[in-house]
């Protein structure tokens, strides 16, 4: 089997929209090493685009997949339930940054759990708005679209959008928008959009996914829960990616001294199964109706078993202090490139979640043409790396927190190589 057979029959089989990145196939995959179909070796630092924390195919996540496959695949949680379903909504109620009684409903995507979060709020409300950032990432699904804050790819030709989602900039220090900016644009919006009192929620991600890796600042995420106290909205923080260790605590929102009222999560909650999952303070769970939440994979079996290993790895394996020690190493080590590299504008990074910003170097523009090549470049040597940001213009890093110190090394010679050259 060839790479190049397998990209001819592709492009003949599935559509364009589907935009696929890399021109192998995978054959065989193990913790932070993939093998495509002609035998070649790629380092992962994609990691399934943040799904892959704990490796791929961690033993232990296989074993427990393993002996689940042996019993069940599939019952349909909400026709007839199973307890692992509830061992792990007590396990999230236990870890997740959120004061007093919670309670959780798993799904399957994260852009599933996003419109649930949704969903739970305007129905704890009775208020139809909803307030998302500049930049953000939700999905892309028809309210996920809407909540996302960034047009191309994923908006353009699919209107019209939702009604009553309001978009505010978020605080970004190479596009000059603070905190203040942030914040003086919400205060408008509420006097000439819409009424606060219509407001069901704000929903932000504690770090930008696809938006380039923006970090809130800690005094956007304290005025933000002042407001919403004040107003009587609910704060969403939207957890999908940088849940389960990647910023060096469990939920980036620990980072932060205010609490959410709802969070959402996925992408690494079950080491590549699918599953996703809503969490929040019981008594706005507990608003919709029965019935009005679930789905048929929502919760499947296999995923959940997954998804009890991985909290397991993450605590046994200390994978956030090993974040924080990997996304040092590496912050450390680009910004070592800045005198040999002048394109690159900003290193930044929580934990594990580690980006790189490059610009024109003359014009200070941003320059989403060297990305493509850096990347490029990247996997000719053997290691996959993925971009993101409104422009195109920053690379962000996705390995596995399990990633061995030999590997991680040589991934690291390999980016100053595509940097430098």
């Amino acid at each position: 089997m060839k790479n190049l057979d397998l990209n001819t029959r592709r492009s003949l089989a599935t559509p364009r929209g589907v935009g696929v990145m890399c021109n192998f196939y995978a054959a065989r995959a193990k913790n932070a090493t993939l093998w495509d179909v002609e035998g070649k070796e790629y380092i992962d630092f994609a990691g399934g685009i943040a799904v892959l924390n704990t490796g791929h195919c961690h033993p232990k996540v296989q074993k427990a997949i393993a002996e689940q496959l042996e019993n069940f695949t599939h019952t349909a949680y909400q026709i007839v339930p199973y307890a692992n379903y509830v061992t792990l909504a007590e396990r999230i109620n236990a870890i997740a940054p959120i004061a007093g009684q919670k309670k959780t409903a798993f799904f399957t995507t994260g852009v599933e759990a996003i419109e649930n979060a949704i969903k739970i709020a305007r129905s704890h409300t009775g208020r139809p708005g909803i307030v998302a950032f500049s930049g953000s990432f939700h999905g892309r699904t028809l309210l996920g679209m809407g909540l996302t804050g960034k047009v191309t790819p994923y908006k353009r030709s699919f209107g019209p959008m939702p009604n009553d989602i309001f978009h505010i900039p978020f605080p970004t220090m190479t596009q000059d928008i603070s905190v203040a900016d942030s914040l003086k644009a919400l205060d408008l919006l509420f006097q000439s959009d819409i009424d606060p009192q219509r407001v069901a929620a704000i929903i932000i991600e504690p770090v930008q996914g696809e938006g380039g890796f923006n970090i809130a600042p800690p005094d956007l995420m304290t005025a933000l829960r002042q407001r919403c106290d004040e107003h009587g909205m609910l704060l969403i923080a939207d957890e999908v990616q940088t849940g389960f260790a990647r910023t060096g605590k469990m939920f980036a929102m620990e980072h932060h001294n205010v609490q959410p009222d709802i969070m959402c999560i996925a992408k690494s909650l079950a080491g590549g199964m699918p599953l996703s999952g809503v969490v929040g303070r019981a008594e706005i769970m507990d608003s919709p109706q029965a019935g009005g939440l679930g789905g048929t994979y929502a919760g499947n079996p296999l995923s959940v078993a997954a998804a009890l290993a991985v909290l397991d790895v993450i605590q046994d394996e200390q994978l956030c202090e090993r974040a924080n020690e990997l996304g040092t190493k590496l912050i450390n080590h680009l910004n070592e490139l800045r005198s040999s590299c002048p394109a690159i504008a900003d290193v930044r990074g929580l934990g594990s979640m580690v980006a790189l910003e490059l610009n024109d170097p003359q014009t200070g523009a941003p320059d989403a043409a060297r990305v493509k090549q850096v990347q490029d470049d990247a996997i000719a040597q053997g290691l996959v790396l993925l971009s993101c940001g409104v422009h195109g213009n920053v690379l962000r890093f996705l390995y596995p927190l399990t990633i061995p110190d030999e590997q991680f090394d040589q991934a690291l010679a390999i980016l100053a190589n595509t940097l430098t050259s």
